[in-house]
Protein backbone atom coordinates (compact mmCIF):
# COMPACT_ATOMS: atom_id res chain seq x y z
CA UNK A 1 0.00 0.00 0.00
CA UNK A 2 0.95 3.87 -0.76
CA UNK A 3 1.34 6.32 1.81
CA UNK A 4 -1.55 9.17 1.38
CA UNK A 5 0.46 11.93 0.67
CA UNK A 6 2.27 9.95 -1.78
CA UNK A 7 -0.93 8.83 -3.40
CA UNK A 8 -1.40 12.44 -3.82
CA UNK A 9 1.39 14.05 -5.44
CA UNK A 10 0.69 10.71 -7.63
CA UNK A 11 -2.73 11.80 -8.93
CA UNK A 12 -1.39 15.33 -9.16
CA UNK A 13 1.70 14.22 -11.14
CA UNK A 14 -1.03 12.50 -13.20
CA UNK A 15 -3.39 14.95 -13.34
CA UNK A 16 -0.53 17.96 -14.56
CA UNK A 17 0.71 15.42 -17.44
CA UNK A 18 -2.83 15.22 -18.99
CA UNK A 19 -2.72 18.92 -19.65
CA UNK A 20 -4.64 20.04 -16.21
CA UNK A 21 -3.50 23.10 -13.77
CA UNK A 22 -3.00 21.80 -10.35
CA UNK A 23 -2.89 23.40 -6.64
CA UNK A 24 -1.26 21.37 -3.67
CA UNK A 25 -2.54 22.71 -0.09
CA UNK A 26 -0.65 21.57 2.70
CA UNK A 27 -1.55 22.35 6.38
CA UNK A 28 1.02 24.25 8.17
CA UNK A 29 -0.42 25.24 11.43
CA UNK A 30 -3.25 24.51 13.49
CA UNK A 31 -4.87 25.56 16.78
CA UNK A 32 -8.04 23.79 18.93
CA UNK A 33 -9.36 20.53 17.34
CA UNK A 34 -8.40 20.63 13.82
CA UNK A 35 -9.31 17.25 11.83
CA UNK A 36 -5.96 17.43 10.09
CA UNK A 37 -2.21 17.17 11.53
CA UNK A 38 0.25 19.49 10.30
CA UNK A 39 1.31 18.19 6.84
CA UNK A 40 -1.93 16.90 5.53
CA UNK A 41 -1.72 17.23 2.01
CA UNK A 42 -4.11 18.10 -0.70
CA UNK A 43 -3.80 18.67 -4.42
CA UNK A 44 -6.62 20.71 -6.40
CA UNK A 45 -7.47 20.37 -10.13
CA UNK A 46 -8.65 23.17 -12.48
CA UNK A 47 -11.91 21.43 -12.80
CA UNK A 48 -12.86 21.04 -9.10
CA UNK A 49 -11.15 17.07 -8.44
CA UNK A 50 -9.43 16.78 -5.35
CA UNK A 51 -6.83 14.55 -3.58
CA UNK A 52 -5.92 14.28 -0.85
CA UNK A 53 -7.86 15.96 2.95
CA UNK A 54 -6.71 19.38 4.59
CA UNK A 55 -10.25 19.11 7.42
CA UNK A 56 -12.84 17.13 7.68
CA UNK A 57 -14.87 18.29 4.19
CA UNK A 58 -16.18 21.85 4.69
CA UNK A 59 -13.04 23.75 4.37
CA UNK A 60 -12.60 21.29 1.12
CA UNK A 61 -15.37 23.40 -0.57
CA UNK A 62 -14.67 26.43 -0.03
CA UNK A 63 -11.10 25.67 -1.71
CA UNK A 64 -12.62 23.72 -4.71
CA UNK A 65 -14.72 27.13 -5.18
CA UNK A 66 -11.94 28.97 -4.95
CA UNK A 67 -9.69 27.48 -7.45
CA UNK A 68 -12.81 26.84 -9.65
CA UNK A 69 -13.33 30.78 -9.52
CA UNK A 70 -9.67 31.84 -10.17
CA UNK A 71 -8.72 29.36 -13.18
CA UNK A 72 -12.56 30.39 -14.83
CA UNK A 73 -11.31 34.63 -14.69
CA UNK A 74 -7.69 33.13 -15.48
CA UNK A 75 -6.28 32.76 -19.45
CA UNK A 76 -6.52 29.05 -20.97
CA UNK A 77 -3.10 27.27 -20.17
CA UNK A 78 -2.44 29.68 -17.24
CA UNK A 79 -1.87 29.13 -13.74
CA UNK A 80 -3.66 31.90 -11.30
CA UNK A 81 -0.98 31.76 -8.94
CA UNK A 82 2.52 32.73 -9.75
CA UNK A 83 3.95 31.77 -6.24
CA UNK A 84 2.71 30.09 -3.28
CA UNK A 85 0.77 31.48 -0.35
CA UNK A 86 -1.17 31.68 2.83
CA UNK A 87 -4.62 31.07 3.88
CA UNK A 88 -6.23 30.81 6.99
CA UNK A 89 -9.30 29.48 8.22
CA UNK A 90 -11.60 29.76 11.24
CA UNK A 91 -10.17 33.06 12.75
CA UNK A 92 -13.24 33.49 14.06
CA UNK A 93 -16.14 31.28 15.98
CA UNK A 94 -18.22 32.06 13.18
CA UNK A 95 -16.03 30.71 10.80
CA UNK A 96 -14.74 28.10 12.41
CA UNK A 97 -18.47 27.02 13.01
CA UNK A 98 -18.93 27.86 9.14
CA UNK A 99 -16.22 25.44 8.13
CA UNK A 100 -17.12 22.36 10.21
CA UNK A 101 -14.04 23.56 12.42
CA UNK A 102 -14.11 22.01 15.95
CA UNK A 103 -14.20 23.51 19.31
CA UNK A 104 -13.06 26.89 17.46
CA UNK A 105 -10.18 25.23 15.67
CA UNK A 106 -8.08 26.93 13.14
CA UNK A 107 -5.85 25.72 10.02
CA UNK A 108 -3.21 27.97 8.57
CA UNK A 109 -2.90 26.46 4.64
CA UNK A 110 -0.12 26.77 2.49
CA UNK A 111 -1.76 27.05 -1.30
CA UNK A 112 1.21 26.64 -4.37
CA UNK A 113 0.53 26.06 -7.90
CA UNK A 114 2.36 22.96 -9.25
CA UNK A 115 4.58 24.41 -12.68
CA UNK A 116 7.36 21.83 -13.04
CA UNK A 117 6.85 18.58 -11.52
CA UNK A 118 9.82 17.35 -11.63
CA UNK A 119 10.42 17.34 -8.23
CA UNK A 120 7.27 15.30 -8.02
CA UNK A 121 9.22 12.59 -10.44
CA UNK A 122 12.28 12.45 -8.16
CA UNK A 123 10.86 12.47 -5.02
CA UNK A 124 8.55 9.39 -5.66
CA UNK A 125 11.45 7.51 -7.19
CA UNK A 126 13.56 7.97 -4.19
CA UNK A 127 10.55 7.01 -1.82
CA UNK A 128 9.92 4.25 -4.04
CA UNK A 129 13.52 2.82 -3.02
CA UNK A 130 12.56 3.43 0.69
CA UNK A 131 14.32 6.18 0.97
CA UNK A 132 12.84 9.46 3.40
CA UNK A 133 13.18 12.84 1.70
CA UNK A 134 12.58 16.40 3.03
CA UNK A 135 10.92 18.66 0.49
CA UNK A 136 11.83 22.18 1.27
CA UNK A 137 9.61 24.65 -0.30
CA UNK A 138 10.75 28.56 -0.32
CA UNK A 139 7.67 30.72 -0.45
CA UNK A 140 9.15 34.25 -1.83
CA UNK A 141 9.88 32.24 -4.81
CA UNK A 142 8.03 28.77 -4.99
CA UNK A 143 12.02 26.74 -5.12
CA UNK A 144 11.38 23.45 -4.25
CA UNK A 145 14.67 21.24 -2.91
CA UNK A 146 14.94 17.97 -2.07
CA UNK A 147 17.41 16.36 0.73
CA UNK A 148 17.86 13.58 2.53
CA UNK A 149 16.09 12.47 5.53
CA UNK A 150 15.96 10.83 8.78
CA UNK A 151 13.57 9.10 10.77
CA UNK A 152 11.88 11.48 13.79
CA UNK A 153 11.85 14.17 11.73
CA UNK A 154 9.06 16.18 11.44
CA UNK A 155 7.17 19.01 9.66
CA UNK A 156 8.70 22.47 9.98
CA UNK A 157 7.19 25.99 9.19
CA UNK A 158 8.60 29.15 10.07
CA UNK A 159 6.44 31.58 7.78
CA UNK A 160 8.97 31.63 4.98
CA UNK A 161 10.47 28.02 4.39
CA UNK A 162 8.37 24.80 4.59
CA UNK A 163 10.05 21.42 5.22
CA UNK A 164 7.81 18.30 4.90
CA UNK A 165 9.47 14.43 4.95
CA UNK A 166 7.86 12.12 2.48
CA UNK A 167 8.45 8.11 2.88
CA UNK A 168 8.03 5.46 5.41
CA UNK A 169 8.79 7.22 8.80
CA UNK A 170 8.69 4.04 10.79
CA UNK A 171 9.23 0.32 9.85
CA UNK A 172 8.34 -3.32 11.01
CA UNK A 173 10.26 -6.10 11.03
CA UNK A 174 8.22 -9.44 10.89
CA UNK A 175 9.99 -12.33 11.85
CA UNK A 176 8.38 -15.61 9.64
CA UNK A 177 6.12 -15.31 6.68
CA UNK A 178 2.82 -16.61 5.72
CA UNK A 179 -0.66 -15.19 5.98
CA UNK A 180 -0.51 -13.64 9.12
CA UNK A 181 2.62 -11.82 8.26
CA UNK A 182 1.28 -10.47 4.70
CA UNK A 183 -1.88 -9.14 6.75
CA UNK A 184 0.52 -7.63 9.35
CA UNK A 185 1.99 -6.53 6.54
CA UNK A 186 -0.74 -4.83 4.69
CA UNK A 187 -2.11 -3.24 7.47
CA UNK A 188 1.00 -1.63 8.21
CA UNK A 189 1.63 -0.63 4.98
CA UNK A 190 -1.17 1.65 5.07
CA UNK A 191 -0.31 3.58 8.22
CA UNK A 192 2.79 3.94 6.58
CA UNK A 193 5.49 1.57 7.77
CA UNK A 194 8.05 0.18 5.84
CA UNK A 195 7.53 -3.78 6.41
CA UNK A 196 10.30 -6.15 6.50
CA UNK A 197 10.28 -9.30 6.81
CA UNK A 198 12.43 -11.95 7.45
CA UNK A 199 12.20 -16.14 7.18
CA UNK A 200 14.99 -18.18 6.41
CA UNK A 201 12.60 -21.02 5.48
CA UNK A 202 12.01 -20.96 1.89
CA UNK A 203 9.05 -22.73 1.32
CA UNK A 204 7.39 -19.94 3.67
CA UNK A 205 9.36 -17.19 2.30
CA UNK A 206 7.87 -17.93 -1.15
CA UNK A 207 4.27 -17.45 -0.33
CA UNK A 208 5.08 -14.23 0.93
CA UNK A 209 5.13 -12.98 -2.55
CA UNK A 210 6.97 -10.08 -0.95
CA UNK A 211 7.49 -8.43 -4.71
CA UNK A 212 3.90 -7.65 -5.39
CA UNK A 213 3.28 -6.22 -2.06
CA UNK A 214 5.71 -3.65 -1.73
CA UNK A 215 7.35 -5.74 1.69
CA UNK A 216 11.64 -5.69 1.76
CA UNK A 217 12.58 -9.47 2.06
CA UNK A 218 15.85 -9.93 4.25
CA UNK A 219 17.72 -13.20 3.96
CA UNK A 220 19.19 -14.70 6.85
CA UNK A 221 18.96 -15.97 10.27
CA UNK A 222 16.53 -13.63 12.23
CA UNK A 223 18.97 -12.84 15.17
CA UNK A 224 21.64 -11.92 12.66
CA UNK A 225 18.95 -9.81 10.73
CA UNK A 226 18.27 -8.01 13.92
CA UNK A 227 21.17 -7.22 14.86
CA UNK A 228 22.73 -6.03 11.47
CA UNK A 229 19.30 -3.90 11.32
CA UNK A 230 20.22 -1.84 14.43
CA UNK A 231 16.60 -1.33 15.11
CA UNK A 232 16.22 2.57 16.49
CA UNK A 233 13.27 4.25 18.61
CA UNK A 234 10.83 4.38 15.28
CA UNK A 235 11.48 0.71 14.78
CA UNK A 236 8.73 -2.55 15.76
CA UNK A 237 9.77 -6.03 15.86
CA UNK A 238 7.19 -9.00 15.82
CA UNK A 239 8.02 -12.44 16.03
CA UNK A 240 5.47 -14.92 13.93
CA UNK A 241 6.83 -18.07 13.83
CA UNK A 242 6.36 -20.29 16.52
CA UNK A 243 9.46 -22.03 15.97
CA UNK A 244 11.46 -21.07 19.29
CA UNK A 245 14.79 -21.76 17.02
CA UNK A 246 13.39 -18.74 14.99
CA UNK A 247 11.85 -16.34 17.69
CA UNK A 248 13.86 -16.98 21.01
CA UNK A 249 16.93 -15.55 19.01
CA UNK A 250 15.69 -12.75 17.34
CA UNK A 251 13.62 -11.50 20.42
CA UNK A 252 16.61 -12.10 22.63
CA UNK A 253 18.47 -9.22 19.92
CA UNK A 254 15.64 -7.24 19.69
CA UNK A 255 14.96 -6.71 23.47
CA UNK A 256 18.25 -5.24 23.87
CA UNK A 257 17.98 -2.99 20.96
CA UNK A 258 15.78 0.45 21.13
CA UNK A 259 12.97 -0.82 19.44
CA UNK A 260 10.36 0.92 20.60
CA UNK A 261 7.77 -2.21 20.68
CA UNK A 262 8.61 -5.91 20.57
CA UNK A 263 6.03 -8.42 20.66
CA UNK A 264 5.29 -12.13 19.91
CA UNK A 265 2.67 -14.41 18.81
CA UNK A 266 1.89 -17.33 21.18
CA UNK A 267 -0.18 -18.38 23.81
CA UNK A 268 0.15 -17.30 27.71
CA UNK A 269 1.69 -20.72 28.94
CA UNK A 270 4.22 -20.26 25.84
CA UNK A 271 4.75 -16.63 26.70
CA UNK A 272 6.18 -17.92 30.13
CA UNK A 273 8.27 -20.48 29.13
CA UNK A 274 9.71 -17.81 26.36
CA UNK A 275 10.51 -15.70 29.46
CA UNK A 276 12.32 -18.47 30.91
CA UNK A 277 14.14 -20.04 28.40
CA UNK A 278 15.75 -16.42 27.22
CA UNK A 279 16.16 -15.44 31.38
CA UNK A 280 18.04 -18.83 32.25
CA UNK A 281 19.81 -19.70 28.92
CA UNK A 282 20.73 -15.94 27.60
CA UNK A 283 20.83 -13.94 31.05
CA UNK A 284 18.23 -11.99 29.71
CA UNK A 285 17.10 -9.50 32.38
CA UNK A 286 13.69 -8.74 33.96
CA UNK A 287 13.81 -5.12 32.39
CA UNK A 288 14.43 -6.56 29.29
CA UNK A 289 11.90 -9.33 29.18
CA UNK A 290 9.48 -6.90 30.91
CA UNK A 291 9.39 -4.96 27.28
CA UNK A 292 8.35 -8.31 25.44
CA UNK A 293 4.48 -8.16 24.27
CA UNK A 294 2.88 -11.44 24.32
CA UNK A 295 0.43 -12.56 23.83
CA UNK A 296 1.02 -10.07 20.81
CA UNK A 297 -1.67 -8.19 20.20
CA UNK A 298 -4.89 -6.06 22.02
CA UNK A 299 -7.21 -8.31 23.47
CA UNK A 300 -9.89 -7.97 21.07
CA UNK A 301 -10.94 -12.27 21.06
CA UNK A 302 -9.52 -12.20 17.34
CA UNK A 303 -9.68 -15.70 15.83
CA UNK A 304 -8.94 -15.61 12.42
CA UNK A 305 -5.46 -13.90 10.71
CA UNK A 306 -7.20 -11.00 9.66
CA UNK A 307 -8.49 -10.04 12.96
CA UNK A 308 -5.16 -11.16 14.80
CA UNK A 309 -3.38 -8.99 12.48
CA UNK A 310 -5.76 -6.24 13.57
CA UNK A 311 -4.82 -6.50 17.18
CA UNK A 312 -1.35 -6.87 16.29
CA UNK A 313 -1.07 -3.61 14.44
CA UNK A 314 -3.33 -1.95 16.88
CA UNK A 315 -1.16 -2.47 19.54
CA UNK A 316 1.77 -1.78 17.91
CA UNK A 317 0.26 1.87 17.25
CA UNK A 318 -1.23 2.30 20.64
CA UNK A 319 2.57 2.15 21.98
CA UNK A 320 4.00 4.28 19.06
CA UNK A 321 1.52 7.22 19.87
CA UNK A 322 2.12 6.88 23.63
CA UNK A 323 5.30 7.05 23.44
CA UNK A 324 4.91 9.87 20.96
CA UNK A 325 3.19 11.63 23.34
CA UNK A 326 5.34 10.88 26.43
CA UNK A 327 7.89 12.25 24.03
CA UNK A 328 6.08 15.82 23.14
CA UNK A 329 5.41 16.26 26.98
CA UNK A 330 8.49 15.90 28.14
CA UNK A 331 9.57 18.51 25.11
CA UNK A 332 7.31 20.72 26.12
CA UNK A 333 8.16 20.15 30.09
CA UNK A 334 11.97 21.34 29.40
CA UNK A 335 10.43 24.32 26.82
CA UNK A 336 8.85 25.53 29.88
CA UNK A 337 11.77 25.14 32.48
CA UNK A 338 13.94 27.09 30.06
CA UNK A 339 11.70 29.91 30.03
CA UNK A 340 11.70 30.16 33.72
Amino acid sequence: MESLDLRVLQDALAWHSTGHAVTLVTVVQTWGSAPRPPGALLAVRDDGVVSGSVSGGCVEDDLIARTKASFGSCEAGRHPLLRPGMIAYGISQEEAARFGLPCGGTLRLVQEPLLDPSWIIQLLSRTASHQLVERTLTLATGAVELSSATRGQAMHFDGSTLRTVFGPQWRLLLIGAGQLSKAVAQMAQMLDFEVLVCDPREEYAATLDAGNHGIVYLKGMPDDVVRELVPDAHTAIVALTHDPKLDDMALLEALQSSAFYVGALGSRRNQSLRKQRLAQHFNLSEQALARLHGPVGLALGAKTPAEIAVSIVAEIVQVKNSAASATTSAASVQAGCARV
